[in-house]
């Protein structure tokens, strides 16, 4: 099941260690089967507040994203941003094929105390 690295950068700051950063991250991805999705657009806000820009990066598991997180060429990398940019960044399982949220309500609904 695919999973994703999701970040919501609420300061974005173009600060040249932020561009090296930038140009760098490809290569922590590669190894690890990671690909850019979103990265940084203008986002449409119709509920709420959204602060910043975000980034979405989709690997084929957690497995694989959690390996690139932790790996060494990201986190030599990694200051370079949160150095710079006041964010919040976490790892997400995407849901399989033939998801349905009428029958995750209905879990949910069922293991709720009555």
């Amino acid at each position: 099941m695919s999973a994703y690295a999701i970040a919501h950068l609420k300061t974005p700051n173009l600060h040249p260690d932020v561009l090296t950063y930038m140009e760098r991250i490809q290569e922590t991805l590669d190894p690890f089967g990671g690909r850019f999705i979103v990265h940084g657009p203008t986002v449409e806000v119709f509920e709420g507040e959204w602060p910043g820009s975000i980034v979405i990066i989709q690997f084929d598991d957690m497995e694989s994203a959690r390996n690139w997180y932790a790996s060494p060429g990201y986190q030599k990398i990694l200051p370079m941003r949160t150095d710079h940019i006041d964010g919040v960044a976490i790892l997400a399982e995407g849901v399989g094929p033939g998801y349905d949220p009428a029958t995750r309500a209905a879990a949910l609904r069922a293991a709720a105390p009555q």
